[in-house]
């Protein structure tokens, strides 16, 4: 009998077009590694990036809505707030990853402590917050900011600064294990864990892994 074809929606929760790309482009070798179909949306009704906890509050209502007005098996939260995670799991039966838990538990089985690299930082403490609500804040090593906005993120080369900072994160927080605190960086992943020879997470991808298990393993259907 043939399987059923999934679909996992990938849900950017800011309206930036060039964020959605970066996120195809990261998740271009998930599509060829899985039966699932992976499709990718921002929001539009969202401001350009979710940079503050208002923000966070303010796409929640555009994140559910989206999750009600797409077809989809499994949904993934592309902002690494997982902003609205539980309204959304309690709104829908289909399995929800978010990219930052995505992240932290792929973290814990590469290494004993993690470093995140934020995009600016009110990041900070709004992860910090959610690692203790999850109870893994016992397990950062730092996290730290390279101090930009997504416009300017998406405008600009930020492989030094990004390497600058993962060195911090290694050398003086003695992370064994990178993070990348944010949906539009995956593209960086492969250049900054060759510089620094440790592992390094793009969270989109964490997400979508995660989600393809969830429907591949059928958990609670």
């Amino acid at each position: 009998m043939e399987r059923k074809l999934s679909k996992i929606l990938v849900i950017n929760p800011n309206s930036s077009v060039s964020v959605t790309q970066s996120m195809e482009a990261c998740i271009l070798p998930l599509r060829a590694a899985t039966r699932h179909q992976i499709a990718c949306t921002e929001l539009e009704k969202s401001p350009a990036g979710i940079e503050t906890d208002d923000h966070v509050a303010e796409v929640i209502p555009n994140i559910l809505e989206a999750v009600g007005s797409f077809n989809a098996d499994a949904f993934v939260l592309a902002c690494f707030s997982d902003p609205g995670i539980e309204r959304v799991r309690a709104a829908t039966g289909k399995p929800v990853t978010g990219i930052a838990e995505s992240a932290y538990l792929t973290a814990l089985s590469l290494g004993r402590r993690f470093g995140i690299i934020s995009l600016g930082p009110s990041s900070i403490a709004r992860h910090l917050r959610y690692l203790q609500k999850l109870d893994l804040h016992h397990r950062l090593a730092g996290d730290r900011s390279i101090d930009m906005t997504v416009v300017q993120l998406m405008a600009t080369d930020v492989i030094e600064t990004l390497s600058r900072t993962a060195c911090l994160l290694r050398d003086e927080d003695k992370a064994d294990v990178i993070i990348l605190g944010c949906a539009g960086l995956g593209s960086y992943r492969a250049s900054l864990q060759n510089k620094l020879g440790l592992p390094v997470i793009d969270p989109v991808q964490a997400g979508v892994l995660l989600a393809a298990h969830h429907l591949d393993m059928a958990y609670g259907r």
